[in-house]
């Protein structure tokens, strides 16, 4: 038995995300028919991050243990073909060690989220941004967006529905950048809670239409009550762009 160490790269628009749905196709089910139609054999594709429905992925981290004896790239090769023509490719496939976990070894991930800032309709990029018509201030979006660095009880930034055992995270970085009409925030964590990017870009928005004062995304935070959320931004717009190893 092999593990595989993948790089997957998606757009999330037909996918009701990454994890396996009873109602709805998968990321992870695509993944794992094509290893099984490739190997015969009933493969399990476990990831770094779980992400949406609607929510892509430039970079993530997946892996795979195989029997059928295969060379990496042959593998990445095979995959790429037998998952056409779903929006899913495997970029990179290397043999990892048999402990290596693409979750439970990560030590970092990382997002951005893309919000196009302009009154014309989305055409190339329509459902992978959120387009946004009121303009922003992209520099109150920014200190806003300070105010959450560090570690903090995200409560108010997290699902009703989010499963895991603390609302405490320690965000390392939560940046707004702007191009032109293109606003990007980027974020990096060793984890994230469920719809917390979401969240979080949703209130910067707020604060970047002049509804928020800077301050009140402190003052939500410190709320630790998802009542005081302001907006959940859609998942049009949130990317996975990486995952760190030792």
């Amino acid at each position: 038995m092999t593990r595989f160490a993948l790089t997957v790269e998606y757009d999330g628009r037909p996918f009701m995300g990454w994890q396996r749905q009873a109602h709805g196709p998968s990321v992870q089910q695509a993944l794992e028919e094509a290893a099984r139609a490739l190997t015969g054999e009933t493969v399990a594709v476990h990831a770094a991050g779980r992400t949406d429905a609607g929510v892509h992925a430039l970079a993530m981290r997946a892996h795979c243990d195989i029997a059928k004896p295969i060379a990496p790239f042959r593998l990445m090769e095979a995959l790429n073909a037998l998952l056409r023509p779903a929006p899913v490719a495997v970029l990179a496939c290397q043999v990892v060690a048999d402990d290596w976990h693409a979750r439970f070894s990560c030590l970092g991930r990382s997002y951005e989220y893309r919000i196009v800032n302009r009154r014309a309709p989305l055409t190339f990029e329509r459902g992978l941004a959120w387009q946004v018509p009121q303009p922003l201030d992209a520099e109150a979006m920014a200190a806003g967006a300070a105010l959450l660095v560090g570690r903090h009880d995200f409560t108010t930034f997290r699902s009703a529905h989010c499963q895991a055992d603390s609302p405490v995270r320690t965000l390392d970085r939560l940046a707004v950048i702007r191009d032109a009409d293109m606003i990007v925030v980027e974020a990096a964590a060793r984890s994230f809670l469920h719809h917390q990017v979401r969240s979080m870009v949703g209130c910067l928005a707020l604060v970047g239409m002049g509804r928020w004062s800077p301050d009140e995304v402190g003052a939500a935070l410190a709320a630790r009550d998802r009542a005081r959320l302001g907006l959940n931004a859609p998942p049009d717009g949130l990317f996975f762009t990486g995952a760190t190893y030792p």
